[in-house]
């Protein structure tokens, strides 16, 4: 049995719980090192803190793994049935917050079970992450450095948003990543007053702002950064944004140790922007954890009162966002140290002007 394994049942004996079904893609590989996408298909991990871990899977996807139990189905057997065997009658399950509800109701109707939301468990187990994820997460934002100077280097061809945003998925995939974390976000001029805007036809204007938020897949984790540059020359109030983004994201870097709370760190960047005038602008979270997803628990917000601890890994990404005229975004990957922080992305921050 694995470590994470040993530890999420540590987890589960303290809070007096037996059996846990875990359903998510992503927990399983983190798990198990085992990756299944299954689609509509049950997958079920089942951990009993007594027996050796069940994988309910179909046998269209056969793996070899001998610290589990594998069960296979095929497509006319009923797998809720079959794991129903393994659940314990009237007791407290854990449930995923990933697995589909429609095969959780099926199995509270065939065992009577009383399912209990146990996700932090494994959330908590996540937000650490172990010597070999930090390695990969460097790698993967290394690699990203590298994604985003090309795509930069795309602007002065006068593309459309959407045609940036597909050549910097081609891009993604050309240099090492397996995919992309998430799609790429490519904005132009008020089409960056739209934090999640997503990328059309829209072409470029002489003065306008560029927002790039990419990521690639690399090992199975993800990277993500986000430069803004400007096509010709800015507007004076857009340098001045700008800059104020530029320094909202180097105090929440530098705030960022051991002991802090996450909200300490989202108020070091919203504060600054709040004094500058533009807080109202500023309309999401400064960040969110990362590893196997892009976007993972816990947040950097200013209502999250939990303690930074050495080995997590999160975003710092303070945004001005002003509708229908331009937008910054300026986006670091941070890895928290036993002394204060790592910087993971390299690529440059000062004013590109293209």
């Amino acid at each position: 049995m694995n470590k994470q394994i040993e530890k999420l049942i540590e987890k589960m004996r303290k809070d007096e719980i037996s059996q846990y079904i875990v359903g998510s893609t992503e927990d399983i590989f983190y798990l198990t090192g085992e990756w299944i996408e299954s689609g509509e298909r049950l997958l079920a991990l089942l951990i009993d803190t007594n027996t050796q871990p069940i994988l309910l899977v179909n046998k269209l996807f056969p793996i070899e793994n001998e610290n589990l139990n594998i069960v296979y189905y095929s497509d006319s057997d009923d797998p809720v049935k079959i794991l129903s065997e393994f659940i314990q009658k009237n007791k407290n399950i854990a449930i995923d917050k990933n697995w589909p509800s429609h095969f959780l109701i099926k199995l509270m109707n065939m065992k009577s079970i009383i399912p209990v939301d146990k996700s932090i468990f494994i959330d908590e187990l996540r937000m650490i992450k172990t010597p070999d994820e930090i390695k990969k997460m460097r790698e993967s934002s290394k690699l990203n450095d590298q994604a985003i100077e090309e795509v930069i280097n795309l602007i002065p061809e006068m593309l459309p948003e959407k045609y940036v945003a597909r050549a910097a998925e081609n891009i993604i995939n050309k240099i090492g990543f397996s995919g992309v974390s998430f799609s790429p976000l490519v904005a132009f001029g008020g089409s960056c007053g739209e934090p999640h805007h997503e990328s059309n036809i829209t072409k470029l204007k002489n003065g306008d702002s560029v927002i790039i938020d990419i990521g690639g897949i690399k090992d199975r984790y993800c990277s993500d950064m986000t430069r803004t540059v400007f096509y010709g020359e800015p507007g004076d109030t857009a340098r001045r944004v700008y800059d104020i983004v530029l320094q909202a994201n180097l105090k929440a870097i530098e705030s960022v140790k051991p002991g802090v709370k996450f909200s300490e760190i989202d108020l070091a960047a919203r504060k600054y922007i709040e004094k500058k005038g533009y807080g109202d602008f500023f309309t999401h979270r400064t960040g969110h954890s990362i590893g196997i997803n892009a976007h993972e628990w816990p947040f950097v917000s200013e209502n999250n009162n939990m303690v930074v601890q050495p080995g997590m890994i999160f975003s710092i990404e303070p945004g001005i966002y002003i509708p229908n005229q331009f937008g910054v975004r300026i986006e670091d990957l941070v890895l928290v140290t036993e002394t204060g922080v790592e910087v993971l992305n390299n690529y440059t921050k000062e004013m590109q002007i293209l």
